[in-house]
């Protein structure tokens, strides 16, 4: 039998997070393997989960994240920790969520002076190189972002006036997404299912073949460099990035000089964002004021874009996070990623250290491997 520890599960408190990190059934599952489960109040009303199925599911409802984060010895969420929220962990706590700390020093230092032992979602790496916790947010986020763009693209919400699918005897809308991995194949997915235009750019040839082969000549794949990635995006109605590195900054590949080359009323949709962007032009907004203009072109930049299709998202995320969270309650931390490869990919702070070497890298921080 492994350890009993309590689970808490707090109230997201990002703008318009509507997710929550652990839905009733999830609950269920630890209850049974032996956990004590507590879930801060309202946490899952974004989600349509009430407190009701919680406690039906033998959960505790306690009534403030302080109290919640003072008795629970691992911590899920879904988003990082803002500072509101700094205070109230605690040395030797497991924090489970998505981090993306590369762009995060603050709340790097935070996790470091805490002693907290932080695992991010986005970073746990089985050997062939997938990323099991980021793939559903990125296949929400990447079928979202172009549904973003063609409403953006109306005429009454700022944009050039443009269908993306056209009609009989009208060109159709253009769209250019960089990256060809989970949120580029989706984004796609939606824009050929419109009818529009799709060119695709990646740098990996192997993924370009597969692309090809999946859409059945129905878009267009380029290899990403910069020439074709200027003469794709000037010419677009709507751009989506899509471009990640593992654990790292997101390059820019889109320069601020390409954007200004696109016509007034183009949209572009940086996925990217919550990693630092990869269009120059960038810059994080919120699903309350989610767009801002430059040049003309209107950028969309919300990092959390599947906060607000909130009961799709907790699904699909606890489906994936569920596993690694059972194993991580039962065995602890230490013997859990020691146990587990994949899982011991996701570990980004331990005792006072990052110990994740893109995050050190990203911040200019010292690296310090943790020992197995």
């Amino acid at each position: 039998m492994g350890k009993r520890i309590v689970i808490g599960v707090p109230k997201e408190i990002k703008i318009s997070e509507n997710r929550v990190g652990m839905t009733d059934a999830g609950v269920r599952q630890l209850v049974q393997e032996g956990h004590t489960v507590i879930i801060e109040k309202d946490a899952g009303v974004g989600s349509r989960i009430t407190n009701e199925d919680y406690i039906q599911a033998g959960a505790t409802i306690i009534d403030s994240a302080k109290e919640l984060y003072a008795k629970a010895d691992m911590i899920v969420k879904v988003k990082e920790p803002l500072p509101d929220e700094y205070d109230l962990m605690r040395e030797n706590q497991i924090l489970y969520t998505y981090l993306h700390l590369a762009a995060e020093a603050k709340l790097t230092k935070v996790l470091c002076e805490r002693r907290v032992k932080a695992i991010a979602y986005e970073t746990i790496q089985p050997e062939d190189g997938s990323l099991p916790l980021l793939t559903p947010m990125s296949e929400v986020a990447g079928r979202m972002a172009t549904q973003i763009g063609a409403y953006y693209l109306q005429k009454d919400h700022g944009g050039k006036g443009i269908l993306l699918g056209g009609v009989t005897g009208v060109n159709r809308g253009k769209v250019t997404i960089i990256g060809g991995g989970v949120v580029g194949i989706n984004a796609a997915k939606m824009a050929v299912g419109l009818g529009a235009e799709v060119t695709i750019l990646d740098v990996n040839h192997k993924r370009l073949e597969y692309l090809d082969d999946v859409f059945q000549g129905r878009l267009t794949t380029l290899h990403s460099n910069s020439a074709n990635i200027e003469a794709s995006v000037v010419n677009s109605d709507l751009v989506v990035g899509g471009v990640l590195v593992t654990g790292w900054k997101a390059p820019v590949l889109v320069t601020k000089s390409m954007i200004e080359r696109m016509q007034p009323g183009s949209v572009v949709v940086d996925v990217a964002v919550d990693q630092g962007g990869c269009i120059e032009t960038c810059r994080p907004t919120s699903h309350q004021n989610p767009t801002y203009e430059v040049n003309g072109v209107i950028h969309y930049c919300v990092p959390n874009m599947p906060g607000v299709v909130s009961r799709t998202s907790t699904y699909a995320l606890t489906n994936a996070t569920a596993k690694y969270a059972s194993m991580l309650a039962a065995l602890g931390v230490e013997d859990a990623i020691a146990k587990d490869k994949a899982l011991f990919k996701g570990l980004n702070v331990y005792g006072g250290n990052i110990c994740y070497e893109p995050v050190a890298r990203s911040l200019d921080m010292e690296y310090k491997p943790y020992r197995v």
